[in-house]
């Protein structure tokens, strides 16, 4: 199949999901939010030469991960357009938005946003160039040699209340991209248009904890996995497919507004036969948002 085809089912999904009809209560029959489950992962190109960590040889391990979890918004980072595809036609519960960032239609990473259908309806989404020319595909200004780029959507719940859900690759090399980066996804956070609808932000960040890229998001946003185990170690979340190896610093997050309840967070260490899945762990946190 083609790659212009494969992405067409990509947007058919969204598009079924967007016509799906989710009720929503009387505003006087609304309580509290139905909790949902976020999850973080970057499933390495599926075009790497990895030997035998190749995608062939371990997206059944991918697939099986993400059954088990079975979140109900996952952040894809390193997500070519061909895995997306698989990983839908294996987990058929989801449907996905995001576009590549070479080209802003299939070609390289993209930073998709998987949501279930059953539960979620899109009513916006949108993508953004990490450099001083946003809109325009595949730009870069600050340093990186990669193109970055953001993927978003506002979903409604099943209540018919809505919430933003922003997805991030960061920059591996740049420190200057990686800090002007988080300082355009501030902004464009704080200028979304239903201004009071929570927001959930994952991503793989590329910066440990105390690096100023991911300190200049806090106070804005809290880092789940820190609020419910603030002094967890160790606590990496990047092994290079290297079996054991726990250490590193954590680059991978899920995070959320302060004041949002955190349920339950974690590192996913799934492993099989002294294998990974990818060479990152995924991040996965329960939250329930309080308006």
């Amino acid at each position: 199949m083609q790659p212009r085809t494969r992405f067409r089912r990509v947007l058919q999904a969204l598009v079924l999901a967007m016509l799906a009809v989710v009720p929503a209560p009387l505003r006087s029959q609304q309580t509290s939010r139905e909790p949902l489950t976020a999850m973080s992962f970057n499933i390495r190109y599926g075009t790497a030469k990895d030997g035998e960590n190749q995608w062939t040889r371990r997206r059944a391990m991918v697939f099986d991960l993400l059954r088990e979890q079975d979140a109900d918004l996952i952040g894809l980072q390193e997500a070519l357009d061909f895995q997306i595809e698989e990983i839908l036609s294996a987990a058929p519960s989801y449907a996905a938005v995001g576009i590549g960032r070479d080209d802003g239609a299939a070609g390289g990473e993209m930073s998709a946003i998987l949501f279930r259908r059953n539960r979620f309806r899109v009513a916006e989404a949108g993508n953004f160039w990490f450099s001083d020319t946003p809109a325009t595909p595949a730009s870069k200004s600050w340093g990186n040699n990669v193109t970055r780029i953001c993927t978003w959507a506002r979903l409604i719940d099943r209540d018919g209340r809505g919430f933003y859900h922003y997805n991030v690759h960061l920059d591996h090399e740049s420190q200057p991209s990686r800090e002007r980066s988080t300082q355009l996804l501030r902004e464009r956070i704080e200028a979304r248009a239903f201004s009071k609808d929570p927001v959930i932000v994952t991503g793989d960040f590329n910066v440990g904890e105390s690096n100023p890229a991911l300190s200049s998001m806090r106070g804005p946003f809290v880092d789940t996995f820190r609020v419910v185990r603030p002094n967890e170690q160790p606590a990496g979340t990047f092994t290079g497919f290297e079996f054991g190896k726990l250490d590193g610093e954590k680059i991978d997050y899920v995070l959320v507004r302060p004041g949002t309840e955190v349920l339950r967070a974690e590192i996913v260490r799934f492993s099989r036969e002294g294998r990974y899945p990818s060479d990152h762990f995924p991040v996965i946190a329960r939250v329930r948002f309080v308006s």
